[in-house]
């Protein structure tokens, strides 16, 4: 496995690369992309991006929990949680780069 880590700065340079926008609109450009993708989260919408994956906002339920150290039953709070769930294809494709890989 790769220690890389694909950041913004990355995607911003693959989209100059690709589409020929200049540094500063690239990085504008996947900086909203980004945002509307995460308001669209916030807002408790899916997000589902063709070939990619889904990301749904899922909302948890107060339930009890226990600390693993003394085993003291601990509340755990309602909350919300990003989930992903990749599509076939990307699950294919990474299947075929661990493959490719060993």
């Amino acid at each position: 496995m790769g220690n890389r880590t694909l950041t913004r700065m990355d995607l911003a340079e693959a989209v100059f690369r690709t589409v020929g926008l200049s540094r500063n609109e690239s990085a504008q450009l996947v900086e909203s992309v980004l945002t509307h993708v995460s308001d669209a989260l916030v807002r408790g919408e899916s997000v589902k991006i063709s070939s990619f994956g889904t990301f749904n906002v899922r909302n948890k339920a107060a339930r009890i929990g226990r600390n693993p150290k003394t085993g003291e039953e601990v509340p755990i709070s309602p909350r919300r949680v990003l989930t992903f769930r990749p599509s076939q294809l990307m699950k294919e494709r990474v299947a075929e780069g661990n493959r490719r890989r060993g």
